[in-house]
């Protein structure tokens, strides 16, 4: 049997469950964030809150909403 993979394993930091659960998801795509050395910590830590969060796409650029992060 195959062990469940980790949290050090797993790429994935966050994930809105709520939306994947609420909507059926029919495109996703990838990005990368520029982040400051604490929200960093904070979100291999486990401290980030994405249940109200949303990403507004305007002239090429994604955008997000609602998401926070702990100190």
């Amino acid at each position: 049997m195959s062990k469940k993979p980790t949290k050090a394993d797993s790429p994935l930091i966050a994930e809105n469950r709520k939306a994947r659960h609420d909507y059926s998801i029919e495109e996703t795509y990838e990005a990368g964030l520029a982040l400051q050395g604490w929200e960093v910590k904070s979100l291999r830590a486990g401290r980030a809150q994405l249940k109200e969060a949303y990403v507004f796409m305007k002239d090429g650029e994604a955008f997000l909403f609602g998401a926070h992060i702990s100190a």
